[in-house]
């Protein structure tokens, strides 16, 4: 008996063991976070508008509500291809580099007749710009392997200029955006900044009327 009760013994502490381990524990913590929503021209990563467009106001402006942007290319006719080499800049004001891996358009109204390049020299056509890299054309995704088509360099977190200091990107009251008309041009990998070409190439067959869509950038970026 006094062996069998040793035996018992043992069997009960191995399942309380077991018990123990298999258990399962809660707790709760509590963490406040914060974030600001800026207006796109002071973010992150913000547009610059360069380019005027047809009407004299920048290609790149905020809509009504002050809080996205859009671009207006202004007033075309069937067989034209007009070509804004400095559409806007891409400016990253992180304190690490972002790369850009991809650009897609989707239409809303009417045909994509959209060509976009990435680009250094604002003064150049991407086709005679040695730094450019063609992104999309007309409906077809140039850069469908999503890989890095161009990296911006740190940032230093202050919207009023790109470049580092070296670059003021002031404030455009009637587009509401942020601007430069300076020319420097920006050198991959390096640079804070670069430049987007877009040629709107309309055929004879276009229709008449309003075109829309949406123009859609990928960024990639290494924190650790």
């Amino acid at each position: 008996m006094t062996g069998m009760r040793k035996k018992l013994l043992l069997i009960t502490v191995a399942m309380v063991a077991v018990s123990a381990v298999v258990a399962t524990q809660y707790a709760r913590a509590t963490l406040n976070y914060t974030y600001n929503i800026n207006h796109p021209s002071n973010g992150f990563i913000r547009f610059v508008g360069g380019d005027n467009a047809t009407d004299g106001i920048r290609v790149l402006r905020a809509d009504a509500t002050n809080v996205t942007l859009q671009l207006d290319f202004g007033e075309m006719t069937v067989g034209i291809n007009k070509t804004y080499t400095a559409a806007f800049a891409i400016v990253n004001e992180e304190n690490f580099s972002v790369n850009i891996t991809d650009i897609e358009v989707t239409t809303t109204s009417g045909a994509d007749y959209l060509q976009i390049w990435l680009h250094g020299d604002p003064t150049l056509k991407a086709e005679n710009d040695a730094s450019s890299v063609f992104m999309w054309n007309k409906g077809t995704d140039v850069t469908a392997g999503d890989g890095t088509a161009w990296v911006l360099g740190a940032g230093n977190s202050d919207p009023s200029n790109m470049d580092g200091t070296n670059i003021a990107t002031g404030w455009d009251t009637t587009a509401q955006v942020r601007y430069t008309e300076n020319t420097t041009v920006a050198i991959n990998s390096t640079d804070d900044y670069v430049w987007v070409q877009i040629s709107i190439d309309v055929p004879n067959s276009a229709s008449t009327g309003q075109y829309t869509g949406t123009i859609t950038f990928d960024f990639e970026a290494t924190t650790h």
